[in-house]
């Protein structure tokens, strides 16, 4: 049994981190679907693939909220955190080789941060661009996507107004992240507050508001 593990949301100042795991005999039945990096991918053709590849394979999904991840990057880095996960799915799958995508730039690293994790013998394939590799890999890649953008919609729903795609580079999000804190005087439901693009728009608010207060 080989699997592939991906994650999608690690760098966004909203929502959840989505890591999958996809396992399988081979990988020929999804070379065969033709899985890709699912950012080379669009919305429809990523949303179209997702069950496909849960009904072809044996897939794993871990959410990590930003509330978690706020908590847990007082105790370690985002690598150390993304290594925990991927090892969780690893120990759920029970492969003989597990292809990840390497968070670290020192891709051995990397392997090692998983493999102090572990309990099971597995062999670790830590590859930069993974996702582009190893069709395992890239069919995870796919499956967390997809998990992400439907939970962002959730979120825009219980808000009730665009909140972007929660990444920092997103003006909608930082436009929306920015009238919310003017609005409430504080961040929104899902924010990584342990994010600097989170406490440079706090510290704006509060500047503000001292500017306001003065004059």
């Amino acid at each position: 049994m080989i699997c592939g593990i991906d994650e999608a949301g690690r760098g966004p100042v909203l929502g959840p981190m989505v890591v999958c795991g996809v396992c399988a005999e081979n990988d020929i039945a999804l070379k065969e679907l033709g899985v890709r990096d699912s950012k080379k991918l669009s919305p429809k053709k990523r949303e179209e693939l997702a069950p496909k590849i849960r009904a072809l394979a044996k897939v794993e999904v871990v959410e990590v909220t930003a509330e978690e991840i706020d908590e847990m990057r007082e105790m370690m880095t985002m690598n150390e955190l993304e290594a925990r996960v991927f090892a969780t799915i690893i120990e759920r799958l029970g492969p003989k080789v597990a292809y990840v995508d390497s968070a670290d730039a020192n891709e051995a690293q990397f392997a090692r941060m998983i493999q102090t994790q572990l309990k099971l013998p597995v062999d670790i394939v830590s590859k930069h661009k993974a996702d582009d590799l190893f069709p395992v890999v890239s069919a995870a890649s796919i499956v967390a996507k997809v998990t992400r953008d439907g939970r962002i919609a959730e979120i825009e729903r219980a808000i009730g107004e665009p909140i972007g795609t929660g990444y920092p580079s997103d003006p909608d999000t930082i436009a929306f992240l920015r009238k919310y804190c003017e609005r409430n005087k504080c961040l929104p439901p899902h924010t990584r507050t342990s994010w600097v693009t989170a406490k440079n728009l706090m510290r704006m608010h509060e500047l503000r508001r001292l500017d306001s207060y003065e004059g």
